[in-house]
């Protein structure tokens, strides 16, 4: 494997953790997105990611991953009595979002984490490559 391949693989992770990150962002932006039906109120997305093999032989690897498409929730939506929301249903009640914000803080430490090692792994091989440039002098 190549430093080059190196960048691509660390530069793909990096591109797959920050779609994880805007899609947390997303949910917890519309947390308190209400609906006066099921489907009417904001759904907990999450992204799907998939490994891309460029080549795989004996004397060469080359991976990355890719976002292959965005899960929509299928937990189910809490119901409340609310009667004097502008969209509670006939009977009075509105549909909360099925957005768990422990789950998203989670899942957005993770994120920013994995990222934050990518950028490492990403600085130490360009320090490997003007390692090698410098061996020539």
């Amino acid at each position: 494997m190549s430093l080059l391949s190196a960048l691509k693989i660390s530069s793909s992770a990096m591109t797959a953790q920050m779609t994880r990150l805007n899609t947390t962002a997303s949910n917890l932006a519309n947390m308190d997105v209400v609906g006066s039906t099921p489907d009417g109120a904001y759904k907990a997305k999450r992204p799907i990611f998939k490994t891309v093999m460029e080549t795989y032989t004996t004397d060469n690897f080359e991976a990355s991953v890719k976002v292959n498409g965005i899960h929509v929730s299928d937990r189910p939506n809490a119901k409340s009595y609310d009667p004097s929301n502008p969209a509670a249903n006939d009977d009075g009640f509105v549909f909360m979002s099925n957005v768990n914000s422990i789950e998203e803080m989670v899942d957005m430490t993770n994120a920013s984490r994995s990222y934050q090692t990518q950028v490492e792994v990403m600085n130490a091989t360009k320090k490997m490559m003007m390692s090698t440039l410098q061996l020539g002098k």
